[in-house]
């Protein structure tokens, strides 16, 4: 077995193991104890590719949020009935009979951030701009309103499979309101009471009709065309000055796709001698007075271009204190699974004094990703931009890379031999074996004696970048636990 750890490779059968490792590796987890169907399982639902998108659209206060908390399953989406409730959160994971995806919540804001016509566009475009199926959402007691017309015609344009949810519909009685809206030409409306539950099972099998199978994982294979780099952060840290810097000074031609002016901009850039296609997220037109929604308008957009993205490079503002927001931007590129460069914009402008106290925010405030790249860059001068195409390398080595088998259960029989475990109740879990189920971010399956500790899963993951390198990654660790046999007492 080639114990060598590299990005890329050939595709297997089973995922990350060839034909002989992965007889292997299920004779030892029967020795274990463990159901083969079990492990099975373990393996195909860590080692998947990316989840289908399902995005969730409709005029606001149609009921949106609480039908994105019924799928999901718990109360995550906030639910209120003022517009413009800003969120931490746009995307959420959900599972409905053994499936699993990706729902995409987009209610919220006020309706004239840009004018009526404007909002309503710009809230189903970029709903619907990664998605691969659209739910869209009605309000039954009101019936089709001409904003609900106007959300009809982009979703046709758009091409994608929708399905149609008559909201509120809380009993026999609403059930001709919903037949009402097969006037919409959508298909079948599904009456549906997302506040109660009621209908949203046959919604949902309709849901699992449209969308795709999420993708078995591959391992190194690229998708074709420039590797995808997302340029997020929070408004004014200059996204667009950085862009504009790096296009000027490599004198390519930008390439603006289709797509209407408040359409994300993607942008073909040389550099290095290698071309990226950068996606800028800049540009959202603010108001003041409509501060709230303008933000919420910000999160979906940095969200549809995250979802697009290999590598997401954020730019923070090095001159001021890092916010909330800067925060909650990198929980959402970590969470989204991506590679990730952290650049320092304005650095050129520090004092002694600034450089000392960011240094010491840095160790606070951005610990969650302390092995991604960093750069100190000026996207008003130019300086340091050279380095920033080996830090997206690296960030793309360390999500492409895998560790063989063998040599990862190597590593866990020296883990738990050298720092094994606390005992809790008399009992001590221990790690009994591991593989690498995926790559794009790397994930990892752990088949435990019992439950590991949130503590001692952070030093496993602490321990295998500190073995194996990982560097711009994030790590997704999963763990069974074997289940008790009768005979053990």
């Amino acid at each position: 077995m080639n114990d060598q750890i590299h990005s890329g490779g050939s595709d297997h059968e089973h995922g990350a193991l060839g034909d002989a490792e992965y007889a292997e590796f299920m004779e030892l987890a029967a020795q274990e104890g463990f159901d083969p169907e079990d492990v099975e399982g373990a393996i195909g639902e860590a080692g998947h590719g990316p989840l289908p998108i399902l995005a969730v659209v409709g005029r606001p206060n149609v009921g949106k949020s609480t039908l994105v908390n019924r799928i999901i399953g718990r109360r995550e989406a906030v639910v209120q009935d003022k517009p413009g409730v800003t969120r931490d959160r746009v995307s959420y994971e959900a599972e409905w009979a053994g499936r699993r995806f990706k729902v995409v919540d987009t209610g919220g804001w006020e309706q004239d951030v840009l004018g009526l016509d404007a909002s309503v566009a710009a809230q189903a475009e970029y709903a619907i701009e990664t998605a691969d199926a659209v739910v869209f959402v009605v309000d039954s007691t009101v019936g089709a309103t001409d904003t609900d017309e106007a959300v009809v015609k982009l979703l046709r344009r758009a091409g994608k499979p929708v399905v149609l949810c008559a909201n509120k519909v809380d009993g026999q009685s609403g059930e001709a309101d919903a037949t009402a809206l097969w006037s919409l030409g959508l298909g079948q409306p599904h009456p549906v009471s997302s506040l109660h539950g009621r209908g949203t099972g046959d919604m949902l099998d309709a849901v699992l009709e449209a969308l795709p199978e999420a993708p078995a994982q591959s391992f190194g294979t690229a998708v074709g065309g420039p590797r995808r780099i997302a340029l997020i952060g929070r408004p004014n840290v200059g996204k667009s000055s950085l862009l504009n810097k790096v296009a000027n000074e490599d004198r390519v031609v930008v390439n603006e796709l289709a797509g209407t002016t408040r359409d994300p901009v993607d942008e073909l850039i040389t550099l290095g001698g290698i071309t990226w296609k950068f996606i800028d997220t800049a540009g959202i037109r603010r108001r003041v007075h409509l501060q709230e929604g303008a933000d919420y308008y910000a999160s979906l957009r940095t969200a549809a271009a995250v979802e697009k993205a290999e590598v997401a490079v954020i730019l923070i503002d090095s001159s001021e204190s890092i916010s909330v927001q800067d925060q909650r931007i990198v929980t959402m590129a970590v969470e989204a699974g991506r590679a990730i460069v952290v650049a320092f914009n304005k650095w050129d402008t520090l004092d002694e004094e600034r450089r000392y106290y960011l240094e010491r925010e840095i160790e606070t405030e951005l610990a969650q990703v302390a092995w991604a790249p960093r750069v100190n860059v000026s996207a008003l001068t130019g300086r340091h931009m050279e380095k920033l195409v080996p830090a997206i390398e690296t960030a793309l080595d360390g999500w492409e890379t895998r560790v063989p088998t063998g040599r990862l259960n190597a590593f866990l029989g020296e883990i738990v031999a050298s720092h094994p475990h606390p005992i809790r109740g008399g009992k001590q879990p221990r790690i009994l074996f591991g593989t690498q189920a995926g790559t794009k971010p790397p994930r990892f399956v752990l088949f435990a004696s019992g439950f590991l500790e949130h503590g001692y899963r952070r030093f496993v993951e602490r321990r295998l970048r500190e073995e194996f390198g990982f560097e711009g990654t994030p790590i997704h660790i999963s763990v069974r636990v074997r289940e008790k046999r009768g005979r053990n007492k």
